[in-house]
């Protein structure tokens, strides 16, 4: 069915539809109240079909290379969003814009209907309606927590009152000790209440910690003295300094974008009983322009998520943005009461946006992105690429004779290594092709909860470069992928110090590019960085086998006998869920049951 067919056949329904290129690859996932009015939008169909002179460049750009297009009927348009959301996270496609930001952000609460109660960190909600909650906090909850109990005499652990018996923490004096004297509620509030006064006012808090850093430099306790310097700095560093102050108990969650032709950052800024307590940013690649009103729901419905938080707050932002209602409506089943996202035109509410936006205006004047984006542009033009490679996985495997098979990926973003994203995995597979290919596709089934990045880089030829393309088109994913391996010389790989002779493979090419090229270079660090955490894993995870197989020795079980059993069952966790007849089956009676014997 051609594309114009499929168009004039789609229902006044809502669902989401798909564009694709030529080549198969996705461009563009949306959402639709009516599929029908939404994407006949897009086109204009006298003489032919073409895009509709109206569109933005971006947009039109996107239409003139759809070839084809797909759909999925649902029953609202809720669901639409909620079924488009999800595509776009686990397909990436060209013309989307994706936030990588999935965090949840902490806060600190404290139970009042406890006698003697304590202060916790927590990232959802507890069920009690006694419950106060501080936050959300970008950064140094931790810190606070604990300048808290170093100031504060409450009770330290959540097992000291159980104990009934004094602690360390009276005899040092940071705990009034209720667990065995008679302390009294009122005296045990006077606690509480100067902890209250700290976390709502970090001002005095960093006060108090500045007072004791210079007491601890003074008596030449300078580790204890950097560490709360430290503790100052994180505290601090989401802090957005305003003189903006509501003298009222209100509270609001704050977000405002700003762009550059290729980047944009959104700042979410959290008023809590009327004053600001902390702030937090994320940059964002716009591969294909800008679009502001997708921008504003991927932001939302990203940092909200599906679960109710902790405080719920009035929504401002900087921009009245398409399908504001729609998010309100989802946010409103989120929060499970009438969510409200409004864009003031005056007043304080109005200096708290134009706050936001002076900060992110800031922001993109700070970034220090613009060298490391010449590499990118460079390397996306040499290579051909679909998109700038702001984000980029570099995947390589290891073993020693078949033994602790591994695979690694490494993460590279805005000019350097995200090494909280790297993954190690253990593979069951034996030869070189086959472990790649456990590698890749165990990452593409974690797309779901960790998006796909702009660009793979695998360590390999083009044989293991064809199979990566493959893993990827089977996905439906839009992602470059690029291959490096070394030269051979009578089949041997040639590695001259400082002058490695490697092979870029793409696609359609093969590049032999001098060993001074910086685009080479570039490659090479990422495949350089991702054998190193092969090589370390593999390590590990060879001294964790070894124990087991002298555990297993020791107890009678002969080494060739090891070797059977992970042969058969590929690893020791393996070993250690399988019934006792199925170890017999390979070994015999006698084995299996000293075996189980170990592990149970």
């Amino acid at each position: 069915m051609t594309l114009h067919e499929t168009i004039k056949q789609l229902p006044d329904s809502a669902g989401i539809y798909e564009y694709f290129d030529k080549s198969g690859n996705l461009l563009y996932v949306g959402k639709a109240k009516s599929l029908q009015k939404r994407v006949k939008s897009y086109f204009s169909f006298m003489p032919t079909l073409r895009a509709n002179p109206k569109l933005s460049v971006r947009i039109t750009k996107m239409i003139e290379q759809t070839k084809s297009m797909n759909y999925i009927l649902v029953n609202s348009e809720h669901d639409a969003l909620i079924l488009e959301n999800s595509l776009i996270k686990q397909l990436n496609p060209k013309y989307n814009i994706l936030l990588r930001d999935d965090k949840t952000y902490p806060y600190i609460y404290i139970d009042t209907s406890q006698k003697y109660p304590r202060f916790e960190i927590t990232r959802k909600i507890i069920k009690d309606r006694d419950i106060v909650y501080f936050g959300p906090y970008s950064v140094g909850a931790r810190d606070i927590l604990d300048s808290i109990y170093e100031m504060c005499k409450l009770v330290q652990k959540k097992g000291s009152l159980k104990s009934k018996k004094l602690c360390l923490y009276h005899q040092i004096d940071k705990c009034l000790g209720p667990c065995e004297l008679d302390v009294s509620e009122a005296l045990y509030k006077k606690e509480v209440d100067l902890a209250y006064e700290l976390i709502k006012n970090k001002k005095l808090l960093v006060k108090k910690l500045q007072e004791r850093m210079l007491f601890y430099s003074e008596n030449l306790r300078f580790e204890e003295a950097l560490e709360l310097r430290e503790r100052i700095e994180k505290i601090t560093r989401s802090e957005i300094r305003s003189e903006i102050d509501f003298a009222t108990n209100e509270n609001y969650d704050i977000f405002a974008i700003s762009h550059s032709d290729s980047r944009a950052v959104v700042v979410r800024l959290f008023m809590r009983d009327g004053k600001i307590i902390s702030s937090t940013h994320d940059f964002i690649a716009l591969n294909e322009g800008f679009d502001e009103d997708e921008l504003y729901q991927r932001v939302l419905i990203n940092f909200y998520k599906d679960e109710k938080p902790p405080i719920i707050a009035p929504i401002l932002v900087a921009s009245e943005f398409e399908g504001l209602e729609l998010m309100e409506e989802h946010l409103s089943r989120v929060f499970e009461k009438k969510a409200s996202i409004k864009k003031p035109k005056q007043g304080k509410r109005k200096q708290l946006i134009e706050l936001a936006i002076l900060n992110a205006n800031e922001l993109l004047k700070k970034d220090k992105n613009t060298n490391d984006k010449k590499i990118l542009f460079d390397i996306k033009e040499l290579f051909d690429l679909q998109r700038l490679p702001n984000r980029v996985e570099a995947f390589d495997n290891s073993h020693m004779s078949g033994v602790a098979t591994v695979g690694a990926m490494v993460v590279y973003e805005d000019g350097a290594y995200d090494k909280k994203s790297y993954r190690t995995y253990h593979l069951v597979a034996k030869d070189e092709y086959a472990q790649m290919r456990e590698t890749l596709t165990r990452r593409v089934e974690s797309f779901y909860k960790n998006s796909p990045p702009d660009l793979w880089i695998i360590d390999g030829g083009s044989t293991l470069l064809k199979l990566a393309l493959e893993i990827v088109e089977s996905a439906g994913v839009f992602i470059d992928v690029i291959a490096i391996s070394k030269e051979k010389i009578d089949t041997k790989s040639h590695r001259a110090k400082g002058k490695a002779a490697d092979i870029v493979h793409t696609k359609d090419e093969v590049f032999k590019l001098k060993h001074s090229d910086k685009r080479l270079q570039w490659v090479q660090n990422l495949r350089d960085e991702a054998h190193r955490s092969a090589i370390n894993f593999h390590k590990k995870t060879k001294v964790k086998l070894d124990k087991e197989s002298k555990l297993l020795n020791l107890k009678g079980i002969s080494q060739a006998k090891v070797v059977k059993l992970l042969n058969h069952f590929g690893t020791y966790e393996a070993l250690k869920g399988t019934s006792f007849d199925e170890i017999r089956l390979i070994l015999n009676e006698k084995d299996a049951r000293i075996i189980k014997n170990i592990y149970f």
